[in-house]
């Protein structure tokens, strides 16, 4: 016999990530320290009391948007990037989504990550273990990812993994900010070329890649 579902669960559950969708979208405007369940419920149209129904605090709110935000960046950079065939055209694949979420307008202020990580650099405490620890998953992914093209022979063999993934994760970062301050389309650009073009240098065969 099937497991039956309580309705109320789902509807439930559905209701707890559209807030937290939206807390997501307000961190990356407001920042994340700046949010609050007052504010997300002004956001929302809904009465503060009915949230503190998912989270009884400040910190309990901002927590879960952080973990929201990570299935988001799963979802839309880390599965999709790897269905890429392994090698360099996975890592390369992980660079192009990652622009392409940041350049979506799926967030009004662009990666949350990356503006979060510099909000709570000099902030202790468990907020920002929990950035710190998603961008030490990402740094370990890429590293990951940059060893396994060097492993195949795609990648040249005195290439530093540790290295390669700092470069990568730099230009995603720089352009968040890049973006916002200066002409968009130059900073993505600037981001993109600049980690094909160190890509194709350090490819055995540049082939794999796109010229441009």
């Amino acid at each position: 016999m099937g497991t039956r579902v309580d309705g109320r669960l789902l509807r439930g559950e559905r209701t707890r990530n559209a807030v937290l969708d939206a807390a997501v979208a307000l961190a990356t405007e407001a920042g994340l320290s700046g949010l609050s369940l007052g504010q997300l419920a002004d956001r929302l149209g809904v009465s503060k009391s009915g949230l503190f129904a998912h989270w009884r605090s400040k910190e309990e709110l901002q927590l879960a948007t952080v973990e929201r935000a990570s299935e988001h960046f799963i979802e839309h950079i880390v599965v999709p990037a790897l269905r890429a065939p392994r090698g360099v055209r996975r890592l390369w694949a992980m660079h192009e989504y990652k622009l392409a979420y940041e350049r979506g307008a799926v967030l009004p202020g662009g990666c949350f990550f990356t503006n979060a990580q510099f909000e709570y650099d000099t902030r202790p405490g468990p907020i920002r273990d929990r950035l710190a620890d998603a961008l030490a998953q990402w740094m370990a992914t890429l590293v990951r990812l940059s060893r396994e093209a060097i492993d195949s022979g795609e990648l040249r063999p005195e290439v530093s993994p540790q290295q390669l993934a700092f470069d990568v994760n730099a230009a995603s970062a720089a352009v968040v900010y890049q973006a916002r301050l200066l002409p968009a389309a130059e900073a993505f650009a600037l981001a993109r070329g600049g980690v094909l073009h160190r890509l194709r240098a350090l490819c055995t065969d540049p082939d794999l890649l796109p010229e441009d």
